[in-house]
């Protein structure tokens, strides 16, 4: 058990939480991994609060994967751990996603991934040329492929009219279109180590990867396995994304997952032959008609993944006593899920610990609950989400509360932040920042939130989940219209709509649910009881809804037709089904006529199902929240409340002619809105507080009316509560208290420019560069990334992009035969002196300053170990030429190198001018003031005088992850939440000086710096390596710093 036996939450635990409430980053093994850089990380990790990490390789690992030398260091950093007293966390794969051992597997390719290719051409003999490759599973043609049937096809106006599969040289028939099928196994993939994905559909291949993988880790840990190695994380398994048509007239290649004995299997299952039938699953047939093979197919599909990987995998887990925890793949809509899994829900029955990932800030609500349900349903002790992922480097404190609130609002118990970079070194510093490390200038002040996570989980792991409301899970209606788009892509664009809505509506307001999977249902309802409650699984239910399900189980209409019989209450909303297993039936709609209906709409919905709601929230004005969402536990007769915030912004309806103050709050996260709440909790509670953020507990008063408990609660934009709620008998409403204290309040002035100390030297990024290869001539100027891919498309090298191969792959020992040489021209007015190149490249780069060599010895590191600081002589004011000759080999990284020192810079277009530093700054943008590229940390120091009283300050136009206050040097508290303000206490009349660390970020310095896209959000390897119109030499900073005044307010 990761969490406790069910002992009462003391004072102490919530206040100091252990490791296993803490998070458990991805550590990225992503460099060539020894002794000193794990401790180096594990010392980071310990200072952020986090309570371990999850092992996992990643670009730029140059130890040999699974090989002695790599278990013996993960061996080491389970030692250095335990002594830290810090959880080991495992993770089954080089990269990701999980299933090909780092290409050990699939190097045999009978375990390599497989497809259905159905194409309109004949493939006997051709070849097949380079396909696009990416970062995931996704199958690469090859021309290892296997015949599997010739088709002739009629179609009238566009819909599937008459088809057979015919004998290779049987004559076409006329007005027949000629098709073929044929199984093609993957070809290689650089991100696969040049092998390829691995055949999720096939038990053997995965009882293979579990050799590779999990047996490894078992004969190396395996006594720890469940105590200080409590689980094993799986990321993305997946098959071979399924295609469809366009056009229903369009002659091209469509792929869908397949695997050498589904025919067999098919028939099986069904009765009945896949391949006869194939052409059903690419046209429509005409008329309403659903095709019935294409369900079936899409559950057959479905089950295989589930049975092949999360099963197989699960069962070894449980064996050897370990969890599996991780995440599938493109899991939040019904369109992504079919295509990616067949339906999400199937393979978490195989998890200890199943879990999500939240990509960029995302805000997967679905992804979230569907996860969360088999939680419950299963009865497990904890969810996992990998979060922060892609956020890039300039994700504020916000960012983080927001993000992992509204996930612990939804079940999410073990959290794996994404990503703690033990290096930057080469293509490592594109592998989706931020580094949640040490490279970050503000983590040493990330117990902050860490924290106020651990501490909501020693609430939110006790108990059981309280939610009366289940909902029927729509996606197998979805299967049935996976045809060509122009004819599906409407209906399923509707009914993704309304599946995305149906959960807004309902965690938006208020009323918890569960998602029931279909498939699983008749297995967890077994021992179902005489009672007006549905079991599945763990949980009893009071109501199911069945929203716009134009198919249902026979094995579904049964066990709900069993549930109104016994006095259940079953709630049909929108369109009733028409089809039973994908066959006319009326028996769903006979169902329905002993139900209720209603129709599919917010406000209809929220009606039919409000006796689930536990929970109401009204605001000042009497409308319900529209922005929180909550989750409740019941631990003995008592329970927790979290109520938490979702999004960072609300839109305000288009109707608005005027626009209030209230409303424009909501638009701006930088404009703190304090919301006056009425929460209305089912029953008669006492209530106390328990703030996760300070670590106080304290009683509450509430009122009491018609059995219910009434809060008043004023909360901000970030804020969040819980609540722990202990039985009480009926009271009498509370007395209302008024305070008469009266106080003066008013504003102290503070200077319009105020001096300022950084953390570190400034900084002048140096990434545009003339260039020679080899000696030859100087090449105009052009971008660092862009030259050294033109010198390895030279030399025949492997391109750097997302998709390459691992170094620890490449143990051909390369001398260095070539030559790189790098030109760049620094403009300065002023002396510099003290500067610094910085660069990663070793001591056998040259270095010449306007023609004299420089020799080539360390000072130190910058940001990251890997960066090494190079002393420069000093330089007059003027023009300068820096010359750098690199040893080039297919392993040298080149990157960007910067100029550090005392200067200011001035950034124009592509342009740098450096100046003297000036040591004051404006309350505005300081990318404009001197630093356009510092990312480190800036004090500014504000003198000011006290008339004797209590000073708040208030910072709430700023760009930084969080600022820290403090006054004549002792430190009063952080502001990175609305409404951005600290006390910094009673004081003294007279001079005092408040000190705000205004924290940086390395976005500036390390981001997308010529992606001109305002709107990217997707910060992987290829948003540093755009073309065209999305391509800008010019620099793109964002703006950093104070960016107004802060306000310093005195009571008296």
């Amino acid at each position: 058990m990761l969490y406790h036996n069910g002992e009462k939450l003391t004072k102490e635990k919530f206040q100091n939480p252990g490791s296993e409430y803490r998070a458990a980053p991805f550590w990225a093994w992503n460099c060539k991994m020894t002794e000193a850089e794990i401790d180096n990380t594990l010392d980071a990790l310990k200072a952020m609060g986090m309570g371990g990490g999850h092992i996992h390789c990643r670009t730029g690992m140059d130890n040999p994967y699974m090989g002695e030398e790599f278990l013996n260091l993960v061996k080491y950093s389970w030692k250095k751990s335990r002594e830290k007293d810090m959880l080991t966390w495992l993770y089954d794969e080089d990269r990701w996603p999980s299933g090909a051992g780092g290409g050990l597997v699939t190097r045999d390719h009978k375990y390599r991934i497989r497809f259905l290719l159905f194409t309109p051409e004949c493939q006997d003999g051709k070849e097949i040329g380079n396909s696009e490759l990416c970062s995931s599973g996704q199958a690469i043609r090859s021309n290892e492929r296997t015949f599997l049937g010739r088709y002739q096809v009629r179609l009238e106006d566009g819909y599937l009219a008459e088809y057979e599969k015919i004998d290779e040289d049987a004559p076409l028939k006329e007005g027949f279109q000629e098709w073929f099928a044929y199984l093609e196994v993957s070809g290689d993939n650089p991100w696969f180590n040049n092998e390829a994905y691995l055949n999720t559909l096939d038990k053997e291949a995965v009882k293979r990867f579990i050799q590779v993988t999990h047996e490894k880790y078992y004969e190396n840990l395996g006594e720890e396995f469940g105590k200080t190695i409590p689980a094993i994380f799986t990321d993305e398994p997946q098959f071979s994304h399924k295609q469809c048509l366009d056009f229903a007239d369009e002659r091209m290649d469509v792929t869908i997952p397949y695997t050498d004995d589904l025919e067999e299997t098919f028939q099986t299952a069904y009765g009945h032959s896949l391949l006869k039938h194939l052409p059903e699953l690419f046209w429509e047939l005409p008329g309403e008609a659903v095709s019935r093979i294409r369900y079936e197919y899409h559950d057959h599909i479905a089950e295989r993944f589930a049975d092949a990987f999360a099963d197989t995998v699960g069962n070894w887990c449980k064996e050897h006593g370990i969890a599996l925890t991780g995440h599938m793949m493109e899991e939040p809509t019904l369109e992504t899920q079919t295509a990616a899994l067949g339906e999400a829900m199937r393979s978490y029955r195989s998890f200890e610990i199943p879990g999500i990932d939240m990509l960029c800030d995302r805000r997967e609500l679905s992804t979230a609950k569907q996860a969360e349900s088999a939680v419950h349903q299963f009865g497990r002790e904890g969810m996992t989400s990998e979060l922060y992922g892609v956020t890039n480097w300039d994700f504020d404190f916000r960012g983080h509360k927001l993000q992992g609130d509204w996930q612990a609002a939804l079940g999410v118990t073990v959290r794996v932040p994404h990503l703690t970079w033990t290096s930057m070194a080469g293509e490592a510093k594109r592998d989706y920042p931020a580094s949640i490390s040490y490279q970050s200038p503000w983590y040493k002040e990330y117990p902050l939130v860490e924290n106020y996570f651990a501490r909501v989980n020693t609430a939110l792991t006790r108990g059981v989940p309280h939610v009366k409301l289940a909902v029927i899970h729509p996606v197998e209606s979805y299967w049935l219209f996976w045809g060509p788009k122009e004819q599906t892509a409407p209906i399923r664009e509707e009914m993704d709509e309304n599946f995305i809505q149906l959960i807004n509506w309902l965690l938006y307001g208020t009323v918890d649910f569960d998602f029931i999977s279909e498939s699983l249902l008749p297995d967890l309802n077994q021992g179902q009881e005489d009672e007006n409650l549905l079991k599945v699984g763990a949980m009893k239910y009071n109501t199911v809804l069945v929203p716009n399900c134009l198919t249902l189980r026979n094995s579904t209409l049964e066990i709900l037709e069993k549930f109104k019989a016994r006095g259940g209450r079953v709630i049909f909303a929108g369109q009733l089904p028409k089809y039973a297993d994908a066959y006319l039936s009326d028996r769903g709609a006979k169902l329905a006529e002993k139900c209720e209906t209603v129709a599919f709409s917010k406000y209809r919905l929220l009606e039919a199902v409000k006796d689930a709601r536990d929970i109401e929230v009204l605001e000042a004005d009497g409308k319900p929240s529209t922005n929180l969402i909550y989750q409740m536990r019941e631990e003995g007769k008592n329970r927790w409340l979290f109520l938490c915030h979702v999004n960072r912004t609300e839109k305000v309806s288009d109707a608005c002619i005027i626009i209030n103050e209230l409303q424009e709050r909501k638009k701006n996260q930088d404009l703190p809105r304090e919301e006056k709440l009425r929460i209305r909790i089912c029953g008669t509670w006492n209530v106390t507080v328990y703030d996760a953020m300070t670590g106080e507990i304290y009683p509450v008063k509430a009122e009491y009316h018609k059995g219910d408990t009434i809060l008043k609660q004023s909360m901000f934009d970030h804020d969040s509560l819980l609540l722990w709620l202990e039985s009480a008998d009926e009271k009498a409403e509370s007395e209302k208290t008024d305070s008469t204290e009266k106080t003066v309040i008013h504003e102290l002035p503070i200077s319009d420019q105020v001096e300022i100390v950084r953390s570190e030297p400034n900084v002048s990024i140096l990434d545009l560069a003339e260039y020679a290869f080899d000696g030859g001539e100087w090449q105009s100027e052009e971008e660092i990334l862009r030259i050294d891919n033109q010198f390895r498309e030279k030399l025949g090298y492997p391109l750097r992009m997302e998709a390459f191969a691992q170094p620890w792959t490449n143990d051909r020992v390369e001398g260095f035969e070539h030559t790189l040489s790098l030109r760049f021209h620094i403009h300065t007015e002023a002396l510099l002196e003290g500067t610094f190149l910085a660069m990663e490249n070793d001591e056998k780069t040259k270095i010449f300053l306007d023609g004299k060599a420089v020799e080539n010895r360390a000072e130190g590191w910058y940001v990251d170990h890997c960066i090494r600081k190079v002393p420069l002589p000093e330089m007059k004011a003027g023009e300068h030429e820096l010359v750098v000759e690199i040893p080039y080999n297919s392993k040298v990284n080149i990157e960007a190198m910067f100029l550090l020192g005392e200067f200011s810079v001035k950034a124009v277009g592509r342009d740098q001018v450096l100046d003297a530093v000036s040591h004051k700054a404006a309350f505005s943008d300081l990318t404009a003031q001197g630093y356009p590229f510092y990312g480190g940390n800036v004090t500014y120091k504000i003198p000011f005088i006290s008339n004797g009283g209590e000073v708040n300050v208030r910072a709430n136009l700023f760009r930084a992850p969080v600022i820290k206050a403090a006054v004549d040097g002792k430190e009063a508290g952080y502001i990175a939440f609305s409404p951005y303000e600290v006390s910094l206490g009673e004081l003294p009349k007279g001079e005092h000086l408040l000190e705000l660390t205004v924290f940086g970020n390395r976005v500036n310095t390390f981001g997308t710096l010529h992606n001109c896209d305002q709107k990217e959000d997707w910060y992987g390897p290829n948003a540093w390596r755009t073309t065209g119109d999305l391509w800008a030499y010019e620099y793109q900073v964002k703006p950093s710093g104070l960016l107004k005044a802060p306000v310093l307010v005195e009571k008296n």
